[in-house]
C-alpha cells in the first residue's frame, strides 16, 4: 500500500493557548469527514506534509498541529530567550482540548507515534469521552526505562557513537546534562550540544534524518526532547500511562510496532497490549521504522477500517 497523495490544507491558523504561546494548526481532507488528529513525535519534531497522507482525504477531516515551541508554533525553542517552563504534558493536553472545541469537534480519532503515542495515551486517559479510536505506532509510554535504553542501554550496540554522545554531558544523567548545555548563554555551546544530541539520534536510527541538517530544527528539537526526558515527561509518576491504561476501556484501537524497534527491549508493546482492554497489537516482523512497508500497510489498513 502507498500513502495517500499529497494534499494541501483547506484551513490553517494560529491558536492562542495562553502563556505567550501560539500553536499552528491546519485541517486537510473532507470538512464533513470523520475527524482525526495527528500527534507528531519528538517531542519537538513538528508536523510534516507526510503526516497528512495517512488518511483518505475523501473520508477524513484531518487536524494537524505543531506542539508548543516547535514547527510553525511560536515562540520557537531554537531562540535562547524562549522559556520552556510552560511546555509540559499537561499544557499540551490543554492545547488539544482547546483546539478541539475551537474547531467544533465532538470526538476524534487520535493518531500518534513515538512521543505522539505517549501524548495520545495521556490524552485518551484524561479525556476518554473525546476519543473515538486510538491508533498508535513506534510505541512508547514515557517510562524512565525507555529513556535509559535510548540514552545508555544501546551503548554496546553503538560504542563509538555513544562515546561521542557521552562526552557531551558532564553528568551521568545525559538528558539533564545536555539540557543544561542547550540552555547555555553561549550560542556555540548550544549549537554543539544540539549537534551531539542529534548525531546520537541519527546513530541509533535506521537511516539519517535530513531534518537534523537544519541548525534551527536541531536546536529546537534537542532542547524540547531533553526538557521532557530530564523531567519524566511531566507525567504524574513513572509508569502512570501503563498503570492507568484501564481508563482506555471502551476505546477501540490499534498498536503497530516493528519487531526490530529497540523499545522492544523494554517490553513496552506487550505491556501496553496487556493493559489496554480494547487495543490490538500488531508486531511487524523484520521491521524497525515507520517507513517499512509492513508497518505502513498495517497502519493504513487500521485507519481505513475506522
Amino acid at each position: 500500500m502507498e500513502l495517500y497523495p499529497e494534499i494541501e490544507p483547506y484551513e490553517h491558523g494560529m491558536l492562542d493557548v495562553g502563556d505567550g504561546h501560539r500553536v499552528y494548526w491546519e485541517q486537510c481532507g473532507n470538512p464533513d469527514g470523520k475527524p482525526a488528529v495527528v500527534l507528531h513525535g519528538g517531542p519537538g519534531s513538528g508536523c510534516t506534509p507526510r503526516h497528512r497522507r495517512w488518511f483518505d482525504p475523501r473520508r477524513y477531516r484531518v487536524v494537524l498541529l505543531d506542539q508548543r515551541n516547535c514547527g510553525r508554533s511560536t515562540p520557537h525553542a531554537s531562540e535562547h530567550a524562549t522559556d520552556l517552563a510552560t511546555n509540559t504534558t499537561p499544557h499540551l493536553l490543554g492545547d488539544l482540548e482547546l483546539l478541539r472545541t475551537t474547531l467544533g469537534i465532538e470526538r476524534w480519532l487520535v493518531f500518534g507515534g513515538s512521543w505522539g503515542s505517549v501524548l495520545g495515551l495521556a490524552y485518551a486517559q484524561a479525556f476518554p469521552e473525546r476519543v473515538s479510536e486510538l491508533v498508535l505506532f513506534a510505541l512508547a509510554t514515557g517510562r524512565q526505562v525507555e529513556v535509559d535504553l535510548l540514552t545508555r542501554g544501546l551503548r554496546r550496540l553503538f560504542p563509538e557513537a555513544w562515546a561521542e554522545f557521552r562526552g557531551g554531558s558532564d553528568v551521568d544523567d545525559l538528558p539533564t546534562g545536555y539540557a543544561r548545555r542547550l540552555n547555555s548563554p553561549a550560542p556555540e555551546e548550544r549549537a554543539a550540544a544540539a549537534r551531539g544530541w542529534c548525531a546520537w539520534e541519527d546513530a541509533i536510527a535506521p537511516g539519517p534524518s535530513e531534518r537534523y541538517r537544519d541548525p534551527r530544527f536541531r536546536l529546537a528539537f534537542a532542547r524540547i526532547v531533553t526538557h521532557y526526558w530530564s523531567q519524566g515527561h511531566f507525567l504524574a509518576h513513572d509508569g502512570v500511562l501503563l498503570a492507568e491504561a484501564g481508563r482506555l476501556a471502551g476505546i477501540p484501537g490499534v498498536m503497530v510496532h516493528g519487531q526490530l524497534d529497540f523499545v522492544n527491549f523494554t517490553g513496552t508493546p506487550w505491556l501496553l497490549d496487556q493493559a489496554w482492554p480494547d487495543g490490538r497489537l500488531h508486531v511487524v516482523e523484520g521491521a524497525h521504522e515507520t517507513a517499512t512497508p509492513g508497518i505502513m500497510d498495517t497502519l493504513l489498513a487500521a485507519i481505513d477500517e475506522f
